[in-house]
């Protein structure tokens, strides 16, 4: 399977940290709270700890008057966060521990919401790469901030696994067929295109990141932390994705991945063509179950919900089916690029395996 990019940051979640250096830094000063994932040798890759260092933060600063705006960045010069430990989940979905797996989940979940949902405004810099659990604290903030540096993905089904973190929740409402685009290739994401997709709010160079903290430090009331980044925010180029929807549109319609790659291969776009090639490389599982969990998400009320969907499917993921730790183990164990996936083809793949995923009931509710 060809490398890519959103490979490139799964493989980067097992990297050496520090051990005298916390892995999520917490400051406060002059009325903004910040937190600054620092697993920089990682891509500032999240493990349990590190979410439960921000859900104690977050819980100190939501009745803390001194606090009334967070922002949230990652330290290096690489990107915000590359994704979660897909190392460790390898291990216990091999190890059979399923519940390890389900404590992981929920707790990061309730951050997602959480972050959603927050009293006071989190200002998200996703600066660099910015996939997968990256998506999840940056993706739901009040404030989402791009650079020329930003590369936003949701690259699981590279990994055969399938969108989480409320990705589905943002895919489902990127406009068009992009959802499905975006979720079953994983493709990367620049500023103007995050923007587009709905993945972000505002494009800032990254030379003036420094400026646009210090600004909201030390910001004259009653400015806003929306109107100060507007000061900071310049237009981005024309995204690639806009251009990109008639194609885009005409195939990521069609009922099944079978019938998508079909139109693929019927458009003139080189795109297109290639995207047909990358789609028959990801597991069949993998995507079936994607395309159905973006199409659901759309008729879902809210974040939770579709957090709620994506556990069960994550659970279903990790305790039946071996796709998932044969993706991880050719991208990021072995690296060598060629996973055997179970079933190998999309011809092959049960009818109703979408919604049997889609129907599985974790041991563990999510909402406790």
């Amino acid at each position: 399977m060809r490398k890519s990019r959103a490979a490139t940051a799964a493989g980067n979640v097992a990297g050496v940290t520090d051990p005298a250096e916390p892995t999520v830094l917490v400051h406060a000063r002059g009325g903004l709270g910040r937190l600054t994932l620092n697993r920089p040798r990682a891509i500032n890759a999240l493990d349990l700890g590190m979410i439960h260092q921000l859900h104690a933060a977050l819980d100190a600063w939501q009745s803390d008057t001194e606090v009334d705006v967070i922002v949230l960045d990652g330290a290096g010069e690489r990107g915000l966060c590359a994704g979660g430990d897909v190392r460790g989940l390898a291990e216990r979905v091999m190890g059979g521990h399923a519940d390890e797996s389900a404590l992981f989940f929920r707790d990061e979940y309730a951050l997602n919401a959480r972050i959603r949902e927050y009293p006071k405004p989190i200002v998200a810099l996703a600066d660099g790469v910015t996939m997968g659990g990256g998506i999840g604290v940056a993706g739901h903030a009040a404030i989402r901030v791009v650079t020329e540096r930003s590369q936003l993905a949701m690259p699981e089904t590279r990994i055969g696994f399938t969108p989480d973190v409320g990705g589905t929740w943002l895919l489902a409402h990127a406009p068009g067929r992009l959802g499905e685009y975006l979720g079953l290739t994983g493709a990367v994401m620049d500023a103007s295109d995050a923007i587009y997709a709905g993945f972000a709010d505002y494009y800032v160079p990254s030379e003036n990141l420094d400026d646009l903290r210090e600004a909201l430090e030390t910001r004259a009331d009653p400015s806003s932390p929306t109107e100060i980044v507007l000061l900071f925010d310049e237009t981005p180029a024309s995204p690639k994705l806009e251009r990109a929807r008639p194609w885009i549109d005409d195939a990521f319609s069609a009922e099944t991945v079978l019938e998508i790659i079909e139109r693929l291969r019927a458009r003139p776009e080189p795109e297109a063509s290639a995207t047909a090639d990358l789609l028959g490389e990801l597991s069949p599982t993998g995507l079936a179950v994607t395309l159905a969990s973006v199409r659901r998400s759309r008729g879902l009320p809210g974040l939770r919900a579709a957090l709620e969907q994506e556990y069960g499917l994550v659970m279903w993921f990790a305790t039946s089916q071996p796709d998932l730790p044969e993706g991880i183990r050719a991208q990021v164990i072995d690296k060598d690029r060629s996973p055997r996936w179970q079933p190998a083809t999309l011809a092959e793949l049960p009818a109703d395996v979408a919604a049997s995923a889609l129907a599985f009931q974790p041991a563990t509710p999510l909402w406790s």
